[in-house]
């Protein structure tokens, strides 16, 4: 058997950039805090043992581990189809009281006006719910810049699995080798290395307000960003879409 390639072979030029949603090209200060309790909540109210969720991690490991909990417990059937079908909707309105405070991150709307006019394809992966991405990019007047969505309200695996931006990727006519995937969240570093595609990170807005562990470039780096960006205006120079569009080369 021949030997694993163990990395990624990365084409240029780039086709296509794929961006994270919240944090990344948005400001929206969702309460992630209170999103992870009502799902620790809903899970106990049908059967996972109190005290086996903790807060600390992030909400799709919450439900990963509630999932495995009442598959393997003999709690009744039913209760893990009740599960999967309350707890969507409690983030989803703690979501939707965060629209209307939702501000464009500063610097997005030039990088993607650059990179649309040197005709690269945009697209949007993130675990928001499908009727809060559509809202926040009309609020905040991103959304012509891209026709290509995937949230986890779409069939099928969600961020962090690499299939959910592969999949994107096939929509968008992409291959894997040239595109980037661009986000604020070590998830996002995870999804995109998994898949085989490019990742730059770019380091939370100085507003964004979390008890996590704060994100660092080094974290970034080590969880396989191929470079760091302070914030937008810093990734437009990293990807040289900075000033006016460059001539088409000849030929």
């Amino acid at each position: 058997m021949p030997p694993r390639d163990a990395e990624p072979h990365f084409l240029e030029p780039l086709l296509g950039v794929v961006f994270d949603l919240d944090g990344t090209l948005v400001l929206s200060h969702h309460d992630f805090g209170r999103m992870r309790r009502e799902v620790i909540r809903v899970a106990e109210s049908y059967g996972v043992t109190p005290g086996h969720l903790s807060v600390s991690e992030p909400i799709h490991r919450i439900v990963e581990a509630a999932r495995q909990e009442l598959t393997n417990s003999g709690a009744p059937e039913g209760n893990l189809f009740r599960f999967e079908a309350e707890y969507p909707k409690r983030i989803d309105a703690i979501e939707a009281e965060a629209l209307p405070r939702t501000v464009a991150r500063p610097g997005a709307d030039s990088l993607l006006r650059a990179l649309q006019e040197r005709g690269f394809r945009l697209g949007i992966l993130t675990r928001s719910s499908e009727f809060f991405a559509r809202g926040a990019l009309t609020r905040t007047g991103l959304g012509p810049y891209f026709a290509y969505l995937r949230s986890r309200s779409a069939p099928g695996p969600a961020k962090p699995s690499p299939e959910a931006l592969q999949t994107l990727l096939r929509d968008m006519g992409i291959p894997d080798e040239r595109a980037l995937y661009v986000g604020d969240h070590l998830i996002d570093a995870e999804c995109a290395t998994r898949a085989r595609v490019r990742f730059y990170a770019v380091l939370p807005d100085p507003s964004e307000v979390s008890t996590d562990a704060p994100m660092t470039a080094d974290r970034f780096l080590a969880a396989g960003a191929s470079a760091v960006a302070n914030d937008l205006p810093d990734l437009a120079r990293q990807l040289d879409v900075a000033g006016t569009p460059r001539a088409p080369a000849a030929g």
